[in-house]
């Protein structure tokens, strides 16, 4: 089977059908999901009254800058928090948990990861891996929990600031819902009812028609060029939560005593807020591609996180491809799909914030955008690929055929 230059074998396109006929159901919820969360982002357009005026420019310091406030508050709105910092100066998922996390700590307090251990990226912000300037350096001490298999109250009640890390990273976990994120936060705070929780929200935004602050969360972190970004938000990230919270990570944004009274937004305001009028589009349609992905691979015989007829927290896709030389086809297929730099060569190499060679594909408007189509994975056993995002989910189905295509040969 052709599809213009791009090679499908025959019954790897048969299983693609099989597929598509059994996910009609998925699909439609995940419309349906669409369809509830963009009426909450239009309602949270509509209160803030956001206008034209709103999308001027801003430079040098940013002094009193009305569209920067009316970004902040559209995002207040749709988390439904007391307040949300929304910046071009917030790079990524990352520096926002950095950010906040400074924000909250203080020397001597604790900080608990409540749902297992960090992503790789936070391991050098705590300490846990060697870096300058980790939260370990500032006197912050660390522990873990896994609140999915068990309590730990002493660690809990010791603890200042919890994490829950929605996102399965590259661990192979199933990403959380929202109902069990506050399953866990009932939990904690039942125990430690003045412990801060932070959710890292990346890639879960608009899965579900709920939040994690919908479900008492404090404070929720993420970036702009994943989901919230709608494929066109060029930087930024976000911080949403309880005004008190908002109020001691701000300073970290910028400087103690200026806080969120400068930072420009450098022409941003607009493509800011056209992004998040619509994520809700773009995160259903990256949705469908991820159960594609999940159905079809399972059907080729791989193991899967999560299967296609779970449930999900995020639209992440995990496939365990189990040796190194499928994971580099899977990763080469997803680049030879992409608009941009499709005939790049896809291999492992360093990259900054990770321990492990990485592989990326991503032929991406945005350097490094997640919720356009891209895949990567950490070069070791048992070789699984991330596949994630797609604008089209047509773009995403596309990929995984020819991904699939390309292992079955290899197979051989």
């Amino acid at each position: 089977m052709k599809i213009y230059d791009f090679e499908i074998d025959d019954n790897v396109f048969e299983l693609g059908k099989q597929c598509e006929a059994e996910l009609k159901e998925r699909f439609a919820a995940v419309e349906k999901t669409k369809e509830k969360n963009f009426y909450k982002v239009l309602d949270s357009f509509r209160k803030a009254r956001v206008s034209d005026f709103h999308f001027r420019d801003t430079s040098g310091y940013g002094l009193s800058d009305p569209g920067r406030d009316k970004v902040e508050e559209v995002y207040k709105n749709i988390f439904r928090t007391e307040d949300a910092l929304v910046r071009p100066q917030i790079i990524s998922g990352t520096h926002a948990i950095s950010i906040t996390l400074f924000g909250l700590l203080r020397p001597g307090d604790t900080l608990l990861y409540l749902s297992g251990a960090p992503y790789e990226t936070g391991e050098a912000i705590i300490g846990i891996r060697k870096a300058e300037g980790s939260l370990s350096e500032f006197g912050v001490k660390f522990s873990q929990t896994d609140l999915s298999k068990r309590t730990e109250e002493d660690k809990i009640k010791k603890a200042k600031v919890g994490v829950i890390q929605r996102s399965g990273g590259y661990s192979f976990r199933k990403a959380l819902t929202v109902s069990e994120i506050g399953e866990m936060i009932k939990k904690v705070k039942k125990i430690n009812p003045d412990m801060i929780i932070m959710v890292d929200n990346c890639y879960g935004e608009f899965v579900e028609e709920l939040e994690p602050t919908d479900a008492g969360a404090d404070v929720v972190v993420g970036s702009l060029i994943k989901n919230m970004g709608g494929a066109i938000t060029p930087t930024g990230g976000y911080i949403a939560g309880k005004e008190c919270c908002i109020k001691k990570v701000e300073g970290m944004l910028t400087a103690p005593g200026t806080g969120r009274e400068i930072g420009p937004m450098l022409n941003l305001t607009r493509l800011f807020l056209q992004g998040v009028f619509f994520a809700p589009q773009v995160v259903s349609d990256a949705l469908k591609g991820a159960l594609f992905a999940s159905c079809l691979f399972e059907k080729m015989g791989y193991n899967v996180k999560p299967r296609f007829d779970e449930k999900r927290g995020d639209i992440v896709q995990a496939i365990e491809l189990g040796s190194a030389e499928k994971l580099i086809a899977f990763a080469q297929s997803v680049q030879g799909v992409s608009p941009v730099d499709w005939d790049a060569e896809i291999l492992p190499s360093p990259l900054a914030g990770y321990e492990n060679d990485i592989l990326m594909a991503a032929g991406t408007f945005v350097q490094g955008s997640s919720i356009e189509l891209s895949a990567d994975a950490p070069m070791k056993p048992p070789y699984v690929a991330y596949l994630q995002g797609g604008i089209y989910f047509e773009h995403s189905k596309l990929a995984s055929l020819v991904a699939a295509s390309r292992i079955k040969s290899i197979s051989k």
